[in-house]
């Protein structure tokens, strides 16, 4: 792999990490991108700010808005790239649960 980015990263800062959940804040930069990733737990996003992603999955990339506060979960296992595709700075907190 490369450890030259196109992009450049979103931020991550864990909130909070126990026996139940890890709650992360990611601040995005326009054009900014998570890498990556699989999730290997469920997980709630809640946007702190109206939120345009490009999301590259294995099947391809597509665009999603949600709007600030329009929270939405998934389960595990999901595997992508999130990147922000607009041209103001976004975040959203991701709850990820450790326990069902």
């Amino acid at each position: 792999m490369s450890q030259f980015r196109a992009r450049p990263p979103a931020v991550p800062t864990v909130l909070l990490d126990d026996a139940a959940v890890r709650i992360t804040r990611w601040d995005f930069e326009p054009g900014a991108d998570t890498g990556h990733h699989v999730h290997g737990l469920g997980y709630v996003v809640v946007p702190m700010t109206d939120c345009q992603f490009l999301l590259e999955e294995p099947g391809g990339s597509r665009r999603v808005d949600i709007a600030k506060g329009a929270a939405y979960r998934r389960e595990a296992g999901v595997e992508h790239n999130v990147v922000n595709a607009g041209s103001e700075p976004m975040s959203f907190i991701e709850i990820e649960y450790k326990q069902s």
